[in-house]
């Protein structure tokens, strides 16, 4: 298969993990250029990475780009990827798709229109971890699921200290840290019918903590959510709970099982995408966690792995698993969370998505 021309706009500090990954584990893409908003970023990754520096104007306009990776902060989501597509190129964005659901629905609906493909992170759920899940859950390993459980933390005002972007729309605990979570699930579950949900904040207004930031010391806000507490519902009729905590302790817990009427399935962090699966069996006589077999080794962190795998969709048709009505439909969920958080009321989802296929066949992307 010749691999798709690729190119790469924002090169802050995710995208190393992405173009080391894009240009030396994938075969399915070809990394030709990048740019960022200062063009002396670009020209250090392009120097890095040995590919050319540009502008975004440039590969927009560049008709040996085929494929677009957007890497900017959330709130720039939805002008460059518009016009990426506007430009005819394939598009595959850090998450969130966008910041609002009208602009996430529009670019989906002008994806369609224009007959290109167009996806978003997370695609932690093609990893081990979250395949190994799918695995057994798809040969009824636990019967028939009856409920979920999610509780994550993390610290984010040290978080925000270090990464202005936290703080900025899209960068609150549910958009920048449960989307990992809620793409598992709905990866896994399928997708989420109504969502009743608290939401809060600790402190709006918090100091910088962190001693190597030209900050330290300093007030800082932080307007965006920090705990949710909700109760989601799939279409199919499962019923569970989804917990996020960022005024919590630095170091990241997570609490993800599923149980159902054969067995509780353990799956640990989906913001990695490897880990300990584990099953523990309905028996009385052998009550105790049994570790899964992997079901690959895309254990390390494996970003662009998603892109890869629109890649092939690109010359070999098809539908990427990163496709972009899941991410969408992601989306609408936390809208959901947010509004039911603000009225005290039920909210219904206004989108639906497919069930991405499992991951079988994930050795032919690699080098």
């Amino acid at each position: 298969m010749r691999a798709v021309k690729t190119a790469v706009i924002g090169c802050g500090a995710i995208s190393d993990i992405y173009l080391s990954n894009m240009i030396n584990k994938y075969a399915t893409l070809d990394v030709v250029a990048c740019c960022a908003s200062r063009r002396e970023n670009a020209e250090k990754k392009a120097v890095q990475y040995g590919i050319r520096p540009a502008s975004t104007d440039e590969i927009l306009a560049d008709s040996e780009v085929e494929l677009v990776v957007v890497l900017t902060p959330a709130p720039s989501h939805y002008e460059l990827v518009k016009k990426a597509l506007l430009a005819g190129k394939h598009v595959y964005t850090e998450k969130p798709i966008a910041t609002e659901l009208w602009q996430a629905k529009e670019l989906v609906s002008l994806a369609k229109e224009k007959g290109l493909l167009l996806g978003a992170a997370p695609e932690t759920f093609l990893g081990s971890l979250l395949q190994t899940g799918r695995k057994a859950l798809d040969e009824g390993l636990i019967g028939d699921v009856t409920s979920f459980h999610v509780a994550a933390n993390r610290d984010l005002t040290v978080l925000a200290s270090l990464f202005k972007f936290l703080r900025q729309p899209g960068g609150g605990i549910c958009y920048d840290y449960g989307v990992y979570y809620l793409m598992a699930l709905v990866s896994l579950l399928g997708p989420m019918a109504e969502v009743y949900a608290k939401v809060g904040n600790h402190a709006k207004t918090r100091s910088n903590v962190v001693p190597i930031s030209p900050e330290y010391g300093q007030d800082y806000v932080y307007d965006n959510e920090a705990q949710v507490n909700a109760i989601l519902t799939t279409k199919s009729g499962v019923t569970g709970a989804f917990s996020l905590n960022g005024d919590s302790a630095m170091q990241d817990q997570a609490y993800f099982t599923i149980q159902g009427t054969r067995g509780i399935l353990q799956l640990g962090d989906a913001n990695q995408f490897g880990g300990e699966a584990r099953w523990l069996p309905d028996n009385p006589r052998e009550a105790v966690w049994q570790t899964l077999e992997p079901v690959s080794t895309l254990s390390d962190n494996c970003r662009g792995l998603g892109v890869a795998d629109m890649a092939r969709c690109i010359r070999e048709g098809g539908t990427p698993r990163v496709s972009a009505g899941l991410p969408c439909h992601v989306l609408d969920i936390i809208e959901k969370i947010m509004e039911s958080g603000k009225r005290g009321q039920v909210r219904l989802t206004e989108t639906d998505c497919d069930r991405p296929a499992p991951f079988a066949d994930w050795q032919e992307l690699l080098k």
